[in-house]
């Protein structure tokens, strides 16, 4: 098996364990496929991206459907708002199973899970798994989460970051607990494991301690690949801290470019090697025979979007009610003390507007539309060439391919834009490594 080529634009799909993509209006495509109640699906989308070489596949998740909104489910259940989500581990390993190649980022929270069933949740699998997992480290963001635990709220939004930062020391820790090989298992003398090279953690901090050792030896990754998108200020210095594979959202060349530059020039006081670190993004692909055919097929995927969706998503991103105030309302430094959730969309939009209006801030954000996201659309040969540049001047390592509509928006993107990424060079033409993190072209720790 061939090294990973390092020079060659990193592939990953962009999913949702739920009755839908992240485009909430993705069910209501006529071509999406129905029985997202079954392992079969995302058994069919995991087989899919094995065919087309991805590294890859990405699972988001929350704790809690949408709920912020009129402090209510009633839109989410009605219109289809990300209602479903599923445990992600039984996903992980329906699809783990049904590939050879696939490597599989999961989403795990800090600030519901103790970091020593992380660690050992995360080394089960790697070994289950022959070395595919990724772990994709957030910090969670919405009150209906913690509503779900038995709480009213949640820390604020720097000191869930500054407990994250002990729970990756935990984690990382008790990883390293086992020595690579530690396991003797000499039946004869009655020897399984060396002692020496199976230690205590003794962690104790402000917020997590764990004494240690794990209960899973080393695996195969050593560390499963550590994921991270946070875009706000303390979400990039953690990334720069911890992050393999930063998951960030821009709308263009130069945003990206600049992201990638900040994150990585960051790491550096961390020592770490810039490249280390693959900073990739998400984009919808929407390919057709002719440009007028993919403009067309854009706009019906638009108009599957309804008002809810961007409202109920931004509601719940924001952890504040859009409706607890008129759409017009120019938004207060009290308001935004209120905004309990992410901070990258607020720190975006005051950079680019003094006063702005709740109105402003759906707009800006267009969440729940696919113009959320960077959107190539056209040709295969236009898509794989706008692509292809993106990658080249250094916007990003690579893409996250986010679906209109399932497992369609993943079988185009292979049968169409694959072989052309291919032609030019942009993309491997057969699978690299063993693991995901040899895939990658990390080292193992």
């Amino acid at each position: 098996m061939p090294d990973a080529d390092k020079s060659k634009m990193i592939l990953g799909a962009f999913m949702q364990a739920s009755n839908c993509s992240n485009y909430a209006a993705s069910w209501r495509h006529p071509d999406t496929a129905p029985d997202f109640l079954s392992i079969e699906y995302f058994k069919r989308i995991a087989e899919i991206l094995e065919k087309g070489n991805f590294h890859f596949a990405f699972i988001d998740d929350r704790l809690a459907m949408p709920g912020t909104l009129n402090n209510s489910i009633s839109d989410t259940v009605t219109h289809g708002i990300r209602t479903i989500k599923f445990d992600l581990i039984p996903i992980v390993m329906g699809m783990a199973m049904s590939t050879t190649h696939l490597g599989i980022g999961a989403t795990y929270s800090t600030t519901y899970h103790h970091p020593f069933h992380i660690a050992r949740l995360f080394a089960t699998l790697d070994h289950m798994t022959n070395g595919r997992v990724g772990w994709n480290v957030v910090t969670s963001l919405n009150d209906e989460e913690a509503k779900n635990f038995g709480l009213e709220s949640h820390l604020n939004h720097d000191e869930r970051y500054d407990q994250a930062d002990e729970i990756m020391q935990v984690v990382t820790g008790l990883w390293d607990t086992w020595g690579d090989d530690a396991i003797i298992a000499d039946k004869a003398n009655g020897l399984f494991a060396n002692q020496d090279k199976v230690k205590t953690l003794n962690y104790k901090g402000r917020y997590v301690s764990s004494k240690g050792p794990l209960t899973v030896p080393r695996s195969p990754q050593g560390h499963p690949v550590i994921m991270q998108a946070g875009q706000s200020e303390k979400g990039k210095e953690f990334a720069a801290k911890w992050g393999e594979v930063i998951f960030a959202i821009f709308k263009n060349k130069q945003e990206g470019k600049a992201i990638v530059n900040d994150i990585k020039s960051r790491a550096v006081k961390y020592g770490r090697d810039p490249k280390s670190i693959k900073v990739v993004t998400a984009a919808y692909v929407i390919p057709a025979s002719s440009n007028e055919e993919a403009e067309n097929k854009k706009s019906f995927i638009e108009s599957l979007a309804k008002p809810e969706d961007k409202l109920a998503l931004l509601s719940e991103l924001l952890n504040f009610d859009l409706r607890s105030l008129p759409e017009d309302h120019i938004v207060t430094k009290e308001d935004l003390n209120k905004m309990s959730g992410a901070r990258f969309p607020i720190e975006q939009l005051i950079q680019k507007k003094e006063n702005f209006t709740l109105g402003d801030m759906v707009k800006f954000s267009n969440r729940g539309t696919i113009n959320e996201l960077p959107t190539f659309h056209g040709t295969p040969q236009k898509i794989a060439e706008d692509m292809s540049d993106w990658y080249r001047s250094g916007s990003c390592d690579g893409f996250m391919i986010a679906a209109t509509h399932i497992p369609g928006s993943y079988s185009d993107f292979v049968e169409l834009i694959v072989p052309e990424l291919q032609k030019m060079g942009t993309i491997r033409k057969e699978h690299c490594g063993h693991t995901l993190r040899e895939s990658l072209g990390f080292n193992r720790p």
